[in-house]
């Protein structure tokens, strides 16, 4: 097969897998099985799509980015994901030997995946981060010039460490964040009234007019949520329930009680911990060398981005912005440049 074909091939084979990352962005965090059903479907109308609805790309502009059968708006996500993983595919086939470049698509995969579910819900599920560093580690065994070393011994061993490196980095950045920035105050005033409610999709603080679900604060075990009330008292909202002064007890049985609170003191979180398993799979793939490097790159990316979104207001608007598409574009980096970026860095 000539270069030529075989590169048409790589390409439309990176369509038709971002296709089926598609399906994966949009079933995986929703909890629907990739094979149940099997036919890919309208999220809005639920309508099964026929094989010529769904060819990548080209279906898309077929149909205007409109499903036809409801006329429901069809993202532009949709072409962008399949245009991104046959472009990263491509460039990977003409950038390394096929074995690896082979391993680096699947990397590149997760990416992608990763990438897309993040930007939409702020998770990146475990199917992804902890599957992909078992993955990660067995194409290191496997695929010679993935890792350093001569044997798969060798091999899984620079892997291994790499995703060890990763995961405790990250995860001192999150733990030395939430020690600097993790709690903030919120001094109401007026003191308004609030209301502990024990709905059946989880406990929920009703402030003023406002709902407050309690899920998302809480990232681990140990995070309280407090209410200072205009009585001079403190409830401490966790995890588990709630403790207000000696008596302690689960939200089913707190539903209902109230207040007035003066201040509320929440905890947050310098990331989630999601990016801190995600730094499994790159150090899995690439190494420790390719786990720190990521982690730099993907800071400054991300520092960039901030910094654009703040000069066009937007930062504001978007709220907590996800690291999981910064992390991803310093993997990306790292396999384009990054063994020549430090060698070049080091001998300055």
């Amino acid at each position: 097969m000539s270069a030529a074909w075989a590169s048409a091939a790589v390409f439309v084979f990176g369509l038709i897998c971002g296709s089926f990352l598609n399906a994966v962005v949009h079933r995986l965090p929703r909890g629907i099985g990739l094979g149940h059903p099997k036919r890919s479907f309208c999220p809005q109308c639920g309508r099964s799509l026929p094989w010529y609805e769904n060819i990548p790309v080209v279906s898309w502009l077929w149909l205007r980015g409109q499903c036809a059968g409801c006329g429901a708006r069809i993202s532009a996500r949709y072409p962008l994901v399949e245009l991104l993983t046959a472009a990263l595919f491509l460039w990977l086939w003409w950038s390394f030997p096929p074995p690896v470049a082979a391993a680096y698509m699947i990397l590149a995969g997760i990416l992608v995946a990763g990438t897309f579910i993040d930007l939409e819900h702020m998770i990146l599920p475990d199917s992804l981060t902890l599957g992909g560093a078992v993955v990660g580690a067995v194409l290191s065994m496997l695929v010679a010039g993935l890792q350093p070393g001569e044997d798969w011994e060798a091999r899984l061993r620079s892997s291994l460490f790499g995703a060890g490196v990763g995961f405790a980095v990250l995860f001192a950045v999150v733990e030395l964040g939430k020690l600097a920035f993790g709690r903030k105050r919120l001094d109401l005033q007026p003191a308004e009234a609030f209301t502990l409610q024990a709905r059946a999709e989880g406990p929920f603080l009703r402030i003023g007019e406002d709902d407050w679900d309690l899920a998302e604060f809480f990232y681990r075990p140990t995070d309280v949520l407090e209410l200072h009330t205009d009585q001079g008292e403190v409830w401490r909202l966790g995890p588990d329930g709630v403790r207000r002064g000696g008596v302690s007890c689960d939200y089913a049985a707190a539903d209902g009680w109230n207040g007035v609170a003066s201040a509320v003191v929440v905890p947050r979180e310098a990331m989630g911990f999601g990016d801190v398993k995600f730094m499994l799979t790159l150090g899995a793939f690439l190494g420790w060398p390719g786990a720190l490097f990521s982690i730099a790159a993907g800071s400054v990316v991300g520092a960039v981005a901030g910094v654009l979104l703040l000069s066009t207001g937007r930062l504001e608007a978007a709220g907590r912005i996800p690291f999981g598409p910064y992390l991803a574009a310093g993997a990306l980096l790292w396999i384009a440049a990054g063994p020549a970026v430090v060698g070049w860095l080091w001998l300055r």
